[in-house]
């Protein structure tokens, strides 16, 4: 047996570290590394883990093996097809080496991936079942002096960056509250808020800084206490006195959470209330009956449904569920469809509440459509665009003609022109279609749907891989960790040029202006948006990547399904959803993604209180 295992951990290993330089970006052959030393380090180092790893050995049946392959397979492709659109620009798949490279990390990857799920398992079976961690309730006081700790973090960055992070279509959102001339493209609760905030202050004031200011600190008093709360939330389920000292300056000193509460868009808002709502949603799934009352049918020979003692002793935090899921929608068009599908799953899952689920949740949906309808009517707002659902359609067609329009049929470009002019067309670029989207013919698309849906799904059908890559070329920044995001690589703004690094927008929209109190710090903050700066430190990068973000949550859910526990991974079903609904988006950006750095500390939380015996 031990020699069977050596064979096999020297046959994972040389298949692992002839992969390896797949999954890196690494252009050319290859050459660099399998002509080098370091390969052989890399074998070794393989080889050790694999022959450790086969010696300990696997329990259960063959069902385990299916997440962790999963996990695997899923993982591996990403970062292949991730360093191939780097390098390249697009995935080769008709190249065997690579699909080999993906079948040997695949295996390494599953193998190693649930090793670890068995060593975190079995860390939880040895941890003490009688421990109780001291619980303590929430205080308003605790909650305010938390908050305050928190905005006195945010408060040298404010100084700094004064009066704020005024980007990403600020100046837009404004114009429309100074114009009265509304449109759906932004959510109109946000704009109403922002515009109103600002128009306000300047009326007063006659200064626009300040108006901006204003809604800057706005904005981070009501993070400060989403945050605080947050902690004082996991203090009630025991956390301990250093993990909440952690936690707090966690959320008052990380640079991406510090960057986007103090930024005019919506994202910041969005991740505080999807925090509220996973927070809850886990208070829902671990006891329903707090929130929905149980009901049963009666059995034969009762006359009449019976309802369980308790009444609706959570109604408190059902409110607060309410309001906060009806934000998150107003706030973000993305979030409405990850919350419906959440919904239905939520309710097939339980289904032993069934009538109060879909009560409760029918009503958040109803109040939701009463209120963006009263927004939308009420305001007179145009909401005739449809370019934001056809983000990837658009993008798809614009590759096909950049890449052979001449040899395109007539007909086909004839209908194309209709909904995209050519001198839109022209404007594609791989990795943002904002430049075409931007362009598209709304009117010609409400008049004929059908002419474009049938020309996309016959290229679709000509072009199978020219789509998958121009999806790809939009989205691999969210799943592929080792990028560096530069999408508005050469796109000049109000007071700079993109460069290397599109990572933050940092600039101050007109009609702001930036008033920096503390330079060196706002350098700081400008090196870490614009300049490939935090990238070039190892492992600190990967705490700024989406990417890794994204597979750093993938890991810790799958963990938990993996150990049966699907009810606890639950909650985190719904920022799963929302990242699904953005690698459907024009580009991938860190603003689109921002709460999974709010949700991280909490999915850790989950598996640590569960699984992982830590004093804290």
């Amino acid at each position: 047996m031990r020699n069977k295992n050596m064979a096999a951990a020297a046959a994972l290993a040389f298949a692992g570290t002839c992969g390896l330089p797949f999954m890196l970006h690494i252009e050319g052959d290859y050459l660099g590394y399998t002509n080098s030393a370091v390969s052989v380090f890399v074998f070794l180092f393989l080889f050790w883990l694999m022959k450790r790893i086969l010696e300990t050995g696997f329990y259960g049946n063959k069902k385990r093996w299916f997440l962790p392959g999963c996990f695997g397979l899923l993982f591996s492709l990403c970062m292949v097809f991730g360093a191939k659109l780097d390098v390249r620009g697009s995935v080769p798949f008709k190249e065997i080496r690579m699909w080999a490279a993906i079948a040997a990390l695949a295996g390494i990857f599953t193998i190693v991936v649930r090793f670890f799920w068995d060593v975190l398992g079995a860390w939880g079976c040895r941890k003490p079942v009688e421990e109780e961690r001291k619980r303590q309730e929430v205080s308003g006081k605790s909650l305010f002096i938390r908050a305050g700790i928190i905005l006195l973090c945010y408060l040298p960055v404010f100084l700094a960056v004064y009066p704020g992070f005024f980007v990403y279509d600020a100046q837009d959102e404004y114009m429309q509250v100074v114009t009265r001339n509304f449109s759906t493209h932004h959510p109109l609760l946000h704009v109403l808020l922002l515009g109103g905030i600002i128009q306000l202050v300047y009326k007063l004031t006659g200064s626009y800084n300040l108006g901006i200011a204003c809604y800057t600190f706005f904005q981070m008093t009501v993070m400060s206490f989403i945050f605080a709360w947050c902690v004082e939330k996991l203090k009630e389920r025991g956390l301990g006195k250093a993990g909440r000292i952690c936690l707090t300056l966690y959320f008052g000193l990380c640079p991406v959470l510090v960057m986007f509460s103090l930024c005019s868009a919506k994202d910041g808002l969005f991740t505080g209330m999807l925090l509220i709502m996973v927070l809850l949603l886990q208070d829902l799934c671990a006891e329903p009956e707090k929130f929905l009352p149980q009901i049963w049918k009666a059995r034969k020979g009762q006359a009449e449904e019976k309802l369980n003692s308790g009444g609706w002793p959570g109604c408190g935090s059902g409110f607060l569920l309410a309001a906060a899921s009806l934000l998150m929608m107003l706030l973000r068009h993305n979030g409405v469809y990850a919350f419906f599908v959440f919904a239905v799953i939520l309710i097939f899952c339980l289904r032993r509440y069934f009538l109060q689920a879909v009560v409760y949740f029918g009503i958040i949906a109803i109040l939701y459509a009463a209120v963006n309808s009263a927004l939308t009517f009420g305001f007179g707002a145009d909401d005739s665009e449809n370019q934001e659902m056809l983000t990837v359609p658009i993008s798809q067609m614009a590759r096909v003609y950049a890449d052979g329009k001449d040899g395109l049929a007539a007909e086909d470009k004839e209908v194309l022109y209709r909904y995209l002019s050519e001198e839109a067309l022209e404007r594609y670029t791989p990795k943002v279609s904002d430049g075409v989207k931007i362009h598209f013919n709304n009117e010609a698309f409400r008049t004929d749907k059908a002419s474009f849906l049938k020309l996309w799904f016959k290229w679709g059908m000509e072009h199978p891989f020219t789509y998958l890559n121009a999806w790809f070329m939009t989205s691999y920044g969210f799943w592929y960790p080792d990028t560096v995001i530069d999408v508005y690589r050469g796109n000049s703004v109000f007071t700079y040029t993109y460069e290397d690094s599109s990572y933050f927008g940092y600039e101050v929209e007109e009609p702001g202006r930036r008033e920096s109190k503390i330079p060196w710090l706002d350098e700081l903050y400008r090196k870490m948006s614009l300049e490939i700066f935090q990238q070039k430190l190892p492992v600190v990068s990967m705490l700024f990547s989406p990417g890794f973000l994204f597979w750093v949550m993938a890991f810790g859910m799958g963990f938990l399904c993996y150990q049966g526990k699907g009810r606890k991974a639950l909650p985190f079903l719904l920022p799963l959803l929302v990242w699904l609904t953005v690698i459907l988006g024009p580009t991938y950006l860190v603003r689109y993604v921002v709460f999974l750095w709010a949700m991280a500390p909490l999915l850790v939380w989950e598996i640590q209180e569960n699984y992982v015996k830590f004093d804290n």
